[in-house]
Protein backbone atom coordinates (compact mmCIF):
# COMPACT_ATOMS: atom_id res chain seq x y z
CA UNK A 1 0.00 0.00 0.00
CA UNK A 2 1.21 3.64 -0.67
CA UNK A 3 -0.90 6.07 1.24
CA UNK A 4 2.19 8.34 2.31
CA UNK A 5 5.24 8.02 4.14
CA UNK A 6 3.22 8.83 7.61
CA UNK A 7 1.77 5.09 6.86
CA UNK A 8 5.21 3.69 5.77
CA UNK A 9 6.72 4.72 9.80
CA UNK A 10 3.55 3.12 11.61
CA UNK A 11 3.66 -0.03 10.00
CA UNK A 12 7.70 -0.03 11.11
CA UNK A 13 6.89 1.23 14.43
CA UNK A 14 4.01 -1.43 15.13
CA UNK A 15 5.30 -4.42 13.48
CA UNK A 16 2.72 -4.99 10.79
CA UNK A 17 5.00 -4.85 8.13
CA UNK A 18 8.83 -5.97 8.38
CA UNK A 19 9.94 -2.80 6.16
CA UNK A 20 8.23 0.59 6.29
CA UNK A 21 9.25 3.03 3.39
CA UNK A 22 8.98 6.91 3.85
CA UNK A 23 10.51 9.63 1.85
CA UNK A 24 11.40 11.90 4.06
CA UNK A 25 13.56 12.75 6.48
CA UNK A 26 12.21 11.07 9.68
CA UNK A 27 10.81 13.54 12.45
CA UNK A 28 12.84 13.76 16.07
CA UNK A 29 9.86 11.55 17.74
CA UNK A 30 10.12 8.85 14.91
CA UNK A 31 13.93 8.53 15.38
CA UNK A 32 13.26 5.58 17.11
CA UNK A 33 13.45 3.26 14.19
CA UNK A 34 16.40 2.42 11.65
CA UNK A 35 17.07 4.35 8.62
CA UNK A 36 18.76 2.91 5.84
CA UNK A 37 18.94 5.16 2.95
CA UNK A 38 18.35 4.20 -0.55
CA UNK A 39 18.12 6.81 -3.05
CA UNK A 40 17.98 10.80 -3.19
CA UNK A 41 15.36 12.82 -4.83
CA UNK A 42 14.86 15.76 -6.38
CA UNK A 43 11.02 17.14 -6.16
CA UNK A 44 10.17 18.75 -9.56
CA UNK A 45 8.08 21.74 -9.51
CA UNK A 46 5.58 21.12 -12.14
CA UNK A 47 3.48 23.72 -14.40
CA UNK A 48 1.44 23.15 -17.54
CA UNK A 49 3.24 23.46 -20.52
CA UNK A 50 1.01 25.91 -22.16
CA UNK A 51 2.43 28.02 -19.12
CA UNK A 52 5.23 30.44 -20.77
CA UNK A 53 7.02 30.62 -16.93
CA UNK A 54 10.27 28.50 -16.82
CA UNK A 55 12.09 29.51 -14.04
CA UNK A 56 10.75 30.91 -10.64
CA UNK A 57 13.10 31.75 -7.29
CA UNK A 58 12.01 29.66 -4.28
CA UNK A 59 11.03 32.62 -2.72
CA UNK A 60 8.69 32.77 -5.38
CA UNK A 61 7.55 29.53 -5.20
CA UNK A 62 6.93 29.89 -1.21
CA UNK A 63 4.37 33.24 -2.01
CA UNK A 64 2.66 31.14 -4.52
CA UNK A 65 1.92 28.67 -2.43
CA UNK A 66 1.68 30.68 0.63
CA UNK A 67 -0.99 32.34 -1.29
CA UNK A 68 1.06 35.58 -1.33
CA UNK A 69 1.33 35.65 -4.97
CA UNK A 70 -2.08 34.43 -6.49
CA UNK A 71 -1.72 35.53 -10.45
CA UNK A 72 0.62 34.15 -13.20
CA UNK A 73 1.22 37.78 -14.22
CA UNK A 74 3.16 38.45 -11.03
CA UNK A 75 5.65 35.92 -12.33
CA UNK A 76 5.62 36.95 -15.62
CA UNK A 77 2.85 33.83 -16.65
CA UNK A 78 -0.19 34.99 -18.11
CA UNK A 79 -3.49 36.68 -16.35
CA UNK A 80 -4.52 33.95 -14.55
CA UNK A 81 -5.28 33.10 -11.11
CA UNK A 82 -2.73 30.52 -9.68
CA UNK A 83 -4.20 26.90 -9.01
CA UNK A 84 -2.08 25.11 -6.41
CA UNK A 85 -2.46 21.33 -6.85
CA UNK A 86 -1.00 19.43 -3.60
CA UNK A 87 -0.48 15.86 -2.20
CA UNK A 88 -2.38 15.05 0.63
CA UNK A 89 -1.68 15.25 4.60
CA UNK A 90 0.61 11.94 4.98
CA UNK A 91 2.54 12.67 1.77
CA UNK A 92 6.07 12.06 2.54
CA UNK A 93 6.74 14.43 -0.65
CA UNK A 94 4.11 16.88 0.92
CA UNK A 95 6.04 17.05 4.04
CA UNK A 96 9.16 17.45 2.46
CA UNK A 97 8.48 19.90 0.29
CA UNK A 98 6.78 22.08 3.04
CA UNK A 99 9.79 21.76 4.91
CA UNK A 100 11.93 22.41 2.33
CA UNK A 101 10.37 25.63 1.04
CA UNK A 102 9.74 27.12 4.60
CA UNK A 103 5.78 26.46 4.33
CA UNK A 104 4.96 24.93 7.98
CA UNK A 105 5.33 26.28 11.10
CA UNK A 106 4.91 24.39 14.70
CA UNK A 107 3.70 21.29 12.40
CA UNK A 108 1.06 23.23 10.90
CA UNK A 109 1.08 23.51 6.85
CA UNK A 110 1.26 27.29 5.38
CA UNK A 111 -0.23 26.33 1.96
CA UNK A 112 -2.73 28.54 1.42
CA UNK A 113 -6.07 25.71 1.42
CA UNK A 114 -8.30 28.65 -0.75
CA UNK A 115 -6.85 28.36 -3.92
CA UNK A 116 -5.84 24.55 -3.50
CA UNK A 117 -6.98 21.12 -4.44
CA UNK A 118 -5.31 17.77 -2.57
CA UNK A 119 -4.64 14.88 -4.19
CA UNK A 120 -3.45 11.40 -3.00
CA UNK A 121 -1.48 10.22 -5.80
CA UNK A 122 1.69 11.67 -7.72
CA UNK A 123 0.33 10.92 -11.01
CA UNK A 124 -3.24 12.85 -9.66
CA UNK A 125 -0.72 15.93 -9.20
CA UNK A 126 0.77 15.44 -12.85
CA UNK A 127 -2.63 14.57 -14.29
CA UNK A 128 -4.08 17.95 -12.82
CA UNK A 129 -1.36 19.98 -13.73
CA UNK A 130 -1.47 18.55 -17.24
CA UNK A 131 -4.79 19.42 -17.68
CA UNK A 132 -5.43 22.56 -16.11
CA UNK A 133 -3.17 25.38 -17.63
CA UNK A 134 -3.05 27.75 -14.34
CA UNK A 135 -2.04 24.39 -12.57
CA UNK A 136 1.33 24.62 -10.08
CA UNK A 137 2.07 21.65 -8.41
CA UNK A 138 5.36 19.27 -7.22
CA UNK A 139 6.05 15.69 -8.01
CA UNK A 140 8.99 13.48 -7.66
CA UNK A 141 11.69 13.26 -10.29
CA UNK A 142 11.56 10.30 -10.80
CA UNK A 143 7.85 10.66 -12.31
CA UNK A 144 8.49 13.67 -14.22
CA UNK A 145 7.19 12.87 -18.04
CA UNK A 146 6.78 15.76 -21.05
CA UNK A 147 3.40 15.72 -20.04
CA UNK A 148 4.07 18.68 -17.95
CA UNK A 149 7.03 21.25 -17.55
CA UNK A 150 9.41 21.43 -14.64
CA UNK A 151 10.82 25.03 -13.69
CA UNK A 152 13.71 25.86 -12.77
CA UNK A 153 14.27 26.93 -8.63
CA UNK A 154 16.78 29.73 -8.26
CA UNK A 155 18.02 29.06 -12.51
CA UNK A 156 18.66 25.53 -11.98
CA UNK A 157 17.16 22.80 -13.21
CA UNK A 158 15.74 19.87 -11.92
CA UNK A 159 18.20 17.28 -12.83
CA UNK A 160 19.37 14.30 -11.07
CA UNK A 161 22.99 15.34 -11.68
CA UNK A 162 21.74 18.92 -9.70
CA UNK A 163 20.02 16.54 -7.56
CA UNK A 164 23.75 14.73 -6.64
CA UNK A 165 25.94 17.94 -6.59
CA UNK A 166 23.64 20.04 -4.25
CA UNK A 167 22.75 22.65 -6.51
CA UNK A 168 18.99 21.90 -6.87
CA UNK A 169 17.95 22.09 -3.09
CA UNK A 170 14.58 20.67 -3.34
CA UNK A 171 15.97 17.28 -2.92
CA UNK A 172 14.69 14.47 0.20
CA UNK A 173 15.69 10.79 1.15
CA UNK A 174 14.17 7.50 0.12
CA UNK A 175 14.21 5.67 3.37
CA UNK A 176 14.13 2.06 4.42
CA UNK A 177 12.48 1.75 8.10
CA UNK A 178 12.69 -0.96 10.39
CA UNK A 179 11.88 -1.55 14.12
CA UNK A 180 15.26 -2.99 14.90
CA UNK A 181 18.77 -3.41 13.32
CA UNK A 182 18.40 -5.20 10.10
CA UNK A 183 18.65 -9.34 10.49
CA UNK A 184 17.96 -12.30 8.02
CA UNK A 185 15.54 -11.60 4.64
CA UNK A 186 15.03 -8.15 5.83
CA UNK A 187 18.91 -7.46 5.81
CA UNK A 188 19.73 -9.34 2.17
CA UNK A 189 16.89 -7.52 0.63
CA UNK A 190 18.18 -4.19 1.59
CA UNK A 191 21.88 -5.46 0.83
CA UNK A 192 20.59 -5.77 -2.76
CA UNK A 193 19.68 -2.74 -3.06
CA UNK A 194 22.44 -0.78 -2.20
CA UNK A 195 24.24 -3.52 -4.16
CA UNK A 196 25.67 -1.99 -7.38
CA UNK A 197 23.04 -3.88 -9.25
CA UNK A 198 20.73 -2.58 -6.97
CA UNK A 199 21.61 0.93 -7.18
CA UNK A 200 21.68 0.73 -10.90
CA UNK A 201 17.73 0.19 -10.51
CA UNK A 202 17.50 2.86 -8.56
CA UNK A 203 19.12 4.98 -11.41
CA UNK A 204 16.75 3.55 -13.85
CA UNK A 205 14.05 4.46 -12.16
CA UNK A 206 15.28 8.32 -12.06
CA UNK A 207 16.37 8.63 -8.97
CA UNK A 208 20.07 9.36 -7.31
CA UNK A 209 21.90 6.73 -6.17
CA UNK A 210 23.47 6.65 -2.67
CA UNK A 211 26.85 5.00 -3.50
Amino acid sequence: TAPGSGAGIKAAQDGTADIGMSSRELKEEEKTLHETQIATDAIAVIINNNNPVTDLTSEQITQIFKGEIKNWKDVGGPDKEILLVCREAGSGTRDAFEEIMSLSEDGKSLINESTAIFVDATNAVAQNVQDKEEAIGYISLGSLTDQVKAVKVDGVEATEPNAQNGTYKIIRPFLLLTSEEPSGKVKEFMDYILSDAGQEQVVEAGFVPVN
